[in-house]
């Protein structure tokens, strides 16, 4: 009797302790399963061709670095004043019917929102127009020669700063795009992630204020090295003068296969393709941790066979065999046979900047410090940076595609090809950069009407530090009718 009064009230609360249990339990394991797939995923948006994931497939920065979509999207409209003009098409992003982001940057979803930040197109590809009636025509792996980089990140620095950046104005500018956006982003997780991007701007800010110090770069140009000293906190504030303001021109990227063991870049400071190519990313956000390899290396095989397109207007053959003939005794030994066969005696290696004789600014940034910091960079990966070098010069690069890689030298200082072949003291001093027209009369861009259609083009001063046309006086001294000869076989490249 005694033992079965014990056991009847230790029955009766194991089963109140199950329920309680079963009441705490199951609803917190819906919680957590929920928040888990909510805020556990990791999924880039992918693409089947590889043109169309080369330009905005993920290389990872938007782990880091990414903006969270619809903020993204907001911006322009909560900062105007901050931009050159209207939305991101003022510094040069080209927007592609269908598609919700610009070319060059990518979309992942990652720890519950969607985000936006950029990829290796954004500097590698840009608009031809042939006629002025005429739509642009979209190019990937040229120079993109209309994006302003400086003018980009100056634009989330101000909006970061101003006392508009805050939930009130940036939620209210997502609503009015249509975002309609659940509970939870309303109320919790758009709100605190504009609260950080905010704090992550500012301090980005802080680090890269030296570019306020510095001419602006115009279209088309970015002063790689002095930007990645600021992941090693170089003090940028106390390098010696001959180091900064080096801009140079985004180069193509076509046809790397043919360039593996060459000297990259302008100044020929590493000769492995792939260790370039994970240095590059770094511009587009990624960090050891976050590079999405396998996505970089689509782009890197894609890359490996990637053509430029033909010139797209008519070529006088008799012109250009008479060109072909000056070419191969002129510019072949450094440049290559042919815009396709890039066999030469110095193609791919560096001239002596004393012979070369262009502006050395760029040369002069990149410094035996930075190489040596490099070389730490995946330290533990089997992609170790070890290819990294100081040189003394720039480097002899191939011609493919040349039609479409204006301005020229490597900081974009002469405005066409026939303006390369006069001597340097009859080289346009000032000229216009950003204009996608097409001149086939002088091969380049129209680089000579500061404004079209309320649109304002750079000015392009060849006085400003960093920016002289001197130097590459090849072929300077040749007769009209060899220059002109000369120009029409380029076009075939």
């Amino acid at each position: 009797m005694n033992e079965f009064s014990d056991a009847q009230p230790t029955s009766r609360w194991r089963r109140r302790f199950f329920v309680l249990l079963l009441l705490v339990v199951v609803p917190l394991a819906v919680i957590g399963l929920y928040l888990l797939q909510r805020f556990g995923g990791d999924t880039p948006v992918d693409y089947a061709s590889n043109e169309e994931h080369f330009k905005y497939g993920s290389t990872g920065g938007e782990h880091e670095m990414g903006f969270p979509y619809w903020i993204w999207r907001a911006l322009p409209q909560v900062c105007p004043e901050h931009l050159p003009g209207p939305g991101y098409e003022s510094v040069g992003m080209i927007f592609e019917p269908g598609k919700d982001v610009p070319v060059g940057t990518s979309k992942r979803r990652y720890q519950g929102v969607d985000r936006v930040f950029l990829n290796c197109a954004v500097c590698h590809t840009s608009t031809v127009r042939t006629d002025k009636s005429k739509a642009p025509i979209v190019v990937t792996g040229m120079p993109a020669n209309n994006f302003d980089i400086m003018a980009f990140q100056k634009f989330f620095f101000a909006c970061a700063a101003d006392s508009r950046f805050r939930k009130e104005y940036v939620m209210a500018e997502i609503d009015r795009l249509g975002a309609n956006l659940d509970l939870l982003d309303r109320e919790v997780v758009y709100p605190i992630a504009i609260a950080i991007m905010r704090e992550r701007v500012l301090t980005l800010a802080g680090r890269f204020d030296w570019i306020y110090r510095e001419p602006n770069w115009g279209p088309g140009r970015v002063d790689t090295f002095n930007s990645a000293k600021v992941i090693f906190n170089f003090p940028m504030d106390v390098l010696p003068p001959k180091e900064l303001a080096a801009p140079a021109d985004f180069p193509s990227i076509w046809n790397q296969k043919p360039r593996q063991g060459m000297s990259l870049h302008w100044d020929g400071n590493n000769s492995l393709v792939e260790e370039r190519n994970k240095s590059a990313a770094f511009g587009t956000g990624t960090t050891p941790p976050t590079i999405d390899t396998g996505r970089i290396k689509r782009v890197e095989d894609w890359l490996l066979e990637a053509k430029p397109p033909k010139y797209p207007f008519p070529i006088d053959a008799t012109l250009s065999a008479k060109g072909g003939a000056v070419y191969k005794q002129y510019c072949a030994g450094c440049h290559g046979a042919s815009g396709s066969d890039f066999s030469g005696t110095y193609v791919g290696k560096v001239t002596p900047i004393d012979e070369i004789a262009t502006d050395r600014r760029r040369l002069d940034s990149y410094t035996t410090e930075l190489a040596v910091n490099q070389s730490t960079l995946y330290a533990g990966y089997p992609w170790r940076f070890t290819h990294f070098r100081k040189t003394f010069g720039y480097a002899n690069m191939p011609l493919d595609g040349l039609w479409l890689r204006a301005p020229y030298l490597h900081n974009g200082s002469v405005p066409t090809l026939r303006d390369l072949l006069e001597r340097v003291d009859a080289r346009p001093k000032v000229f216009y950069r950003g204009n996608d027209l097409y001149d086939p009369v002088r091969v380049g861009f129209v680089s000579n009407v500061p404004d079209e259609d309320g649109r304002h083009y750079f000015e392009f001063d060849t006085k400003v530090e960093g920016n002289a046309n001197v130097g590459h006086t090849y072929g300077t001294e040749l007769g009209a009718d060899d220059k002109a000869a000369l120009v029409e076989f380029l076009k075939t490249f």
